[in-house]
């Protein structure tokens, strides 16, 4: 007899999220004891209508990467979030990405690889089938949600662009536009924001080049139309809105890194041993919960990923 051992991703399909799953928010704030506006923990409730920019349920399957674990209500996803082109707040976003113009939307492929050229989004994913999978986010700044999201394995991304064996890493590169974000007008980072993973990063089954989440499109505070999600590092290795993919040779310099290199660096692998210079990362506060918990080391995801960072120095290349 076959007797299958689950990998720490997998979720029984009975735990699978429902599509037409949305959180009715006086809900949300009487379980979580919120007061009006914001919580307790931190987290804002508040959405203005005209954050709520048109979204549409998408066709997708159960990818099967998941966690047993409570999700983040909806209204918590869409209204707490990092997005510093519409500002530092973590209502910032919800309040003015609005003005953000995702449709159309092109993403621009270069550097070492066979299929180089601009795509329409639409042509760029329709060769592949959405997946829905729910995981686990743990932010540098010590909070960490999990979130069902619905997108496209990176890795079939990257096979199909047909990068060379020259390439070692992948960059990816968020919108710069003036009139529609208001957070670059001013130089609180050095614009257009970048991220990069390695390549064997990038080909690894769990990131996910997301196009929604709890079963619809994206709304813009949380990236949209396009963001990457990589579920053992911190969040802000998670690229949101975007526009370029270009495969490089040498290791790029990215955007926290340049910013503060004694504070992010390029791996940002989620790590309780080694804290950020300002607190601990040893424990976190997940965003509805009222007692901290212990920080997993690769977020428990390292089953999947450890392997990858065989013989490197975690302190030191942090």
């Amino acid at each position: 007899m076959l007797i299958k051992n689950k990998k720490s991703w997998e979720i029984s399909e009975n735990k699978a999220t429902d599509q037409n799953l949305y959180i009715n928010r006086r809900e949300v704030i009487k379980s979580m004891g919120l007061g009006a506006g914001v919580g307790l923990l931190g987290a804002s409730v508040f959405l203005p209508s005209d954050a709520k920019a048109a979204t549409k349920p998408l066709t997708y399957i159960d990818g099967g990467f998941g966690t047993t674990e409570n999700k983040t209500p909806l209204d918590i996803v869409t209204s707490y979030n990092n997005f510093y082109e519409f500002g530092t707040g973590k209502d910032d976003p919800a309040r003015f990405a609005s003005s953000l113009i995702t449709d159309p939307w092109t993403i621009k492929v270069g550097g070492l690889c066979e299929n180089t050229g601009t795509f329409n989004l639409e042509d760029f994913i329709k060769q592949h089938e959405l997946q829905e999978r729910i995981y686990r986010m743990r932010c540098v700044e010590a909070w960490s949600m999990v979130i069902p999201w619905v997108g496209i394995p990176l890795a079939e991304i990257v096979e199909k662009l047909a990068p060379t064996t020259d390439a070692k890493f992948v960059q990816f590169e968020t919108a710069l536009r003036r009139g529609e974000m208001r957070g670059v007008r001013r130089p609180v980072l050095d614009w257009p924001y970048t991220e990069a993973l390695t390549m064997e990063e990038a080909l690894n089954p769990l990131p996910l080049l997301a196009v929604g989440l709890y079963g619809n499109s994206l709304m813009n505070q949380n990236g949209a139309p396009m963001r990457l999600v990589v579920p053992w590092k911190y969040g802000f290795k998670g690229i949101k809105s975007i526009v370029s993919i270009k495969f490089l040779k040498n290791q790029p310099m990215t955007t926290w890194k340049e910013s503060a290199p004694r504070e992010y660096g390029f791996y940002s692998n989620v790590n309780p041993n080694v804290d950020h210079p300002r607190w601990s990362q040893g424990s976190e506060r997940r965003i509805g919960e009222f007692r901290r918990r212990d920080t997993l080391m690769y977020n428990g995801y390292g089953e999947e990923v450890a392997h990858l960072y065989d013989g490197l120095d975690l302190t030191r290349n942090y």
